[in-house]
């Protein structure tokens, strides 16, 4: 049976998310951990550092404008990680998701040179963040930042980031049983998430204060 786009789709509504061995790999595994990350937006974190990072729009911050670029960006080796679970084929997937609307890509730009950023999923009130990566410094975090006031602003009412880890810790993340993370993803389905609510071009004194306001 193919696995596309609809049927992708109908994973993460269950809770299922893709993985694979490395960027070869033909293989889609789905992965359904007893522990689930989430990064609750109400309690999101910016520590002052981070905060004048962003006030002072070092990286012009764009969405959407080069999707592919950012997913091949955090699919390529990094020190202490030499392959990825982003395979060619889940690359596909997500260009498919792209092109229909449901995946979205948050961009760290400077002197028109792509420089960090994340992606995802967007489903319902939920989003899916599926990787990140960061060629400068800050440059992830400050996408993270504008991610957050951009699903605030939109109504939405999960950010799966699918795994804890230290650096997710810092901004607010936790664990949370399989059960829990089922009843906040049904909730959260239930719910209209606008991503372009907030225009792509807001400055990041906005952002800021578009967290503060709901945080």
């Amino acid at each position: 049976m193919p696995f596309g786009p609809d049927e992708l789709i109908a994973c993460y509504a269950e809770g299922v998310f893709p993985m694979a061995e490395r960027r070869d790999d033909p293989f889609v595994r789905l992965i359904d951990p007893e522990m689930r990350g989430v990064l609750p937006l109400e309690a999101f974190r910016v520590s002052r550092r981070l905060g004048r990072t962003v006030r002072s729009e070092r990286f012009e911050v764009r969405v959407d404008t080069a999707f592919l670029d950012v997913v091949r960006a955090c699919a390529a080796p990094a020190p202490g990680r030499e392959d990825t679970w982003i395979s060619w084929g889940i690359e596909a997937l997500y260009g498919a998701l792209f092109a229909r609307g449901q995946a979205h890509s948050v961009e760290c730009w400077r002197e028109d040179r792509l420089v960090g950023g994340l992606y995802g999923v967007s489903l319902g009130g939920a989003f899916f963040g599926e990787s990140m990566f960061s060629q400068e410094r800050d440059a992830s975090k400050v996408a993270l930042t504008h991610l957050v006031a951009r699903l605030l602003v939109g109504a939405y009412r999960l950010l799966d980031t699918q795994f804890m880890t230290d650096h997710l810790a810092q901004f607010g993340a936790i664990q949370i049983p399989r059960r829990e993370y089922r009843r906040r993803l049904g909730e959260a389905l239930e719910q209209n998430g606008d991503f372009y609510r907030l225009e792509p071009g807001a400055a990041g004194p906005s952002v800021l204060q578009a967290i503060s306001q709901r945080s």
